[in-house]
């Protein structure tokens, strides 16, 4: 997850939508992210705790830890209208050439470190921004090196963010040759009139060529992710979006339900015309077309795996950097405004191109904030991310923590329960489908309640 930058899209887009909205639901969506990333809040991390970072990154390597790798590459041909991410439209080829080496110059003050000197990554990421917006010579010079400092031979999964116009045939074998396992385009709409009023800069013409040529490549899994209640979208289109993805035949399928962060354009348009609900659908029909989604992917032999994602091949098919990071693996993250973990401290990166740089030159590593979790705080961070996979393991928590989360939080379960948001059934906690439908709401429930505050943020 990146940091929100500034819009650079064109006003207007509000006057454009056909959306009917229901002034008097009490589930309009309004402007702040709720979606969980991560426990504690962000908000609560501060650049006073940076030298927690070093500490860690001086002290022995762990024996019984996996490592997760993770590059941001904030680049794009367009920034969407929903998009609150570190993203940049106008860097060119020298500018962005930099900025790799600068990654790559990060990368290799990690690898000094006696913390992470010698460590094999279970699992490599790719995010952004467009990933694949970057050229064919220039995803070899970055893998490359990554590969000399952080071997992926033996990982679990690479994973890969794609934008469907951006792929090619040759690029999409380079991404191949270079190891990426799974694959995931951000498709959003097979709708050509969603994505224009979105701001997304693909067509669904692309999106299909991107499938079709990816599938002849065999990588080890296809993901395409969507959104349900885009600007414009009605409950007919979505339905005709759904069905085209199944027919699609991909791996794995990742559904988000849109909502509006601050610092957006679809924010700024809000605030300069005074409005406080966003003009997309409300909460509750977003539950309900992606439960009919989930429904229709069941129908079609599918299996839903976690509040968002559906997989073809339980067996076979994993998101093993997802697994991995809510069971507490370390996650060295670099790249402008990333986000990583170590040996229980969370950390950010400068949130912006010129002092990212800058500190890399002079040397340094270009942290911006951090925050050293205590125990209680990754049990509660493990437990929280967990539930967004839809069952989790009471004798998981009481062996490594040494607290049953059935006890520990024996009242918001109980309520949860009564309501037939969730089950008790000997050792698993299940979360039932309206349970995860709005799984991200009722995580706020198990926040500390001084971090309750700053949960939105």
């Amino acid at each position: 997850m990146a940091t929100p930058s500034k819009s650079t899209q064109p006003s207007g887009v509000i006057d454009k939508l056909r959306v009917p909205l229901d002034t008097q639901s009490s589930e309009q969506t309004e402007a702040g992210s709720y979606f969980v990333a991560n426990y504690p809040p962000f908000s609560f991390w501060e650049p006073g705790h940076k030298e927690a970072v070093h500490a860690v990154l001086r002290s022995p390597r762990p024996v019984d830890t996996n490592l997760g790798v993770y590059f941001h590459i904030p680049f794009c041909r367009k920034r969407c209208h929903f998009c609150y991410f570190r993203v940049y439209t106008d860097k060119s080829a020298a500018e962005i050439n930099a900025y790799l080496n600068a990654g790559l110059r990060e990368f290799e003050r990690y690898a000094a470190s006696p913390y992470l000197a010698g460590r094999k990554p279970q699992f490599v990421y790719f995010g952004g921004g467009t990933p694949s917006y970057l050229s064919t010579d220039q995803l070899h010079h970055l893998t490359g090196r990554m590969k000399e400092l952080f071997p992926w031979d033996e990982a679990e999964e690479v994973a890969f963010e794609a934008e469907p116009g951006t792929l090619t045939e040759k690029k999409l074998e380079t991404l191949r040759e270079i190891g990426i396992t799974r694959l995931s385009l951000g498709i959003e709409s097979f709708d050509d009139h969603i994505l224009e009023v979105n701001g997304r800069a693909h067509r669904s013409k692309e999106a299909f060529r991107a499938i079709a040529f990816a599938k002849t490549l065999g990588f080890e899994q296809l993901n395409i992710d969507l959104i349900a209640g885009m600007m414009d979208e009605t409950r007919e289109n979505w339905e005709r979006v759904v069905r085209t993805a199944i027919e699609q035949d991909p791996d794995s399928v990742t559904i988000y339900q849109m909502e509006i962060p601050f610092n957006t354009t679809i924010y700024r348009e809000m605030r300069e015309s005074g409005r406080v609900t966003a003009p997309v659908a409300d909460w509750k029909t977003k539950r309900a077309w992606a439960d009919w989604a989930f429904a229709r992917f069941e129908e079609a032999g599918y299996t839903v795996n976690s509040a968002y994602t559906v997989v073809k091949n339980p067996k076979t098919t994993k998101f093993v950097y997802r697994d991995s990071l809510w069971a507490g693996a370390d996650l060295l993250s670099a790249g402008v405004a990333s986000f990583g973990h170590l040996g229980g401290i969370h950390y950010q990166n400068q949130a912006d191109v010129g002092p990212y740089m800058t500190a890399l030159e002079a040397g340094e590593l270009p942290l911006f904030r951090a925050y050293p979790t205590n125990p209680e705080e990754r049990f509660l961070r493990e437990f929280i991310l967990q539930l967004k996979l839809g069952h989790t393991s009471r004798a998981y928590f009481r062996n490594k923590y040494g607290e049953d989360p059935a006890i520990r939080f024996r009242e918001q379960l109980t309520g949860l329960a009564a309501k037939g948001l969730l089950d008790l059934v000997g050792d698993e906690i299940l979360i039932r489908r309206e349970g995860l439908l709005q799984i991200d709401r009722l995580l706020q429930g198990f926040f500390l309640p001084r971090h309750c505050d700053a949960s939105h943020s």
